[in-house]
């Protein structure tokens, strides 16, 4: 059975332990740049084509549009668009994150060495 105080006490002293905040720092805002490029596409595209869904729905109920025949084929159709852009976000967002990752690696790789290495 695992100390659960023990571990606690740990990851309290871990925090007030002095550290190299430069290379922390650099760390993390390299972790940022290997991952912001695909959390900011992600957000926006997602909010866009949710948007777009929702356009299309009010146009296929005729909330919008006057509730012609036309505007429903139409709202289905730009509904359909939402659906799809929404539903291609998340592959997407997986790609772009393992591009940021395989650009920043190495870097990270070697920072996150020389400040455990310092650790010991």
């Amino acid at each position: 059975m695992m100390n659960t105080d023990k571990i606690y006490a740990e990851s309290i002293a871990k925090e007030y332990a002095p550290k190299d905040t430069s290379k922390v720092v650099a760390l993390k805002k390299l972790d940022w740049k290997a991952r912001s490029k695909a959390c900011i596409f992600t957000y926006t595209f997602g909010i866009v084509m949710t948007l777009v869904l929702g356009v299309g729905m009010c146009l296929a109920m005729g909330v919008i549009g006057g509730g012609t025949t036309l505007m429903m084929v139409l709202g289905i159709v730009i509904g359909v668009i939402g659906i799809i852009g929404v539903s291609v976000n998340y592959p997407i967002y997986k790609r772009l994150l393992e591009s940021g990752k395989k650009q920043y690696a190495s870097d990270i790789l070697r920072l996150a060495k020389e400040i455990s290495d310092k650790a010991e």
